[in-house]
């Protein structure tokens, strides 16, 4: 079965995938070009996690779509989670993902094009 690196690649999208919040963290600080949006787990190595990565991405870009996944993280995402962001539980098709991340960056660009 394909990783959720490969799955986003193949339905077109470009992927650069870490493997931690620290890492994730240091990439969206030092995007160029900047990141259109962010699929993070809730549970990451190291100390940041999913939510903390999420805080950051939006004090970088306050619009940026966020999609959370997580087996255990869902009963926390009212209080932890960014607003406007999708949160799937595991386990879940790769196509809810798709959907997900697919939503929420067409959400950005009407609003964007409603604003021009």
């Amino acid at each position: 079965m394909p990783n959720l690196a490969e799955t986003l690649k193949e339905a077109g999208f470009m992927v650069l995938a870490v493997t931690s919040g620290k890492k994730a963290i240091e990439r969206l600080k030092a995007a160029e070009p900047t990141i259109a949006g962010l699929i993070t787990d809730i549970r990451l190595e190291q100390r940041s996690s999913g939510w903390d990565v999420a805080r950051i991405a939006r004090e970088i870009d306050p619009e940026m779509p966020v999609v959370y996944i997580s087996g255990d993280g869902a009963p926390d995402w009212a209080s932890q989670g960014v607003p406007k962001s999708i949160m799937i539980e595991k386990p879940f098709v790769m196509s809810q993902l798709i959907v997900a991340i697919s939503q929420l960056l067409n959400d950005r660009t009407a609003g964007a094009a409603a604003l021009e």
